[in-house]
């Protein structure tokens, strides 16, 4: 089963954000507390908080994002 096509941007930001935010729980915990007894109960209680926070900052900055490229990459050449 999938989703409807209107909702891509939706599943673009939930899958980037959950990758992003796991990394970064991981490397940030890994830097603060070490990879130690407990390390992943760590990383996934820090990723509770992160993912959320990644999420919303994913669908609000992504017009921004999209602008910004749009305005520092070349156009394809149109054939």
């Amino acid at each position: 089963m999938k989703l409807p096509h209107k909702l891509t941007s939706i599943a673009f930001a939930a899958y980037m954000a959950g990758i992003i935010a796991f990394v970064m729980s991981a490397v940030l915990t890994a830097i603060n507390t070490g990879v130690a007894a407990g390390f992943l109960s760590r990383v996934l209680h820090a990723y509770a908080v992160a993912f959320p926070v990644a999420f919303t900052c994913v669908v609000i900055f992504r017009p921004l994002v999209v602008f910004l490229v749009k305005k520092t990459v070349h156009a394809p050449p149109v054939r």
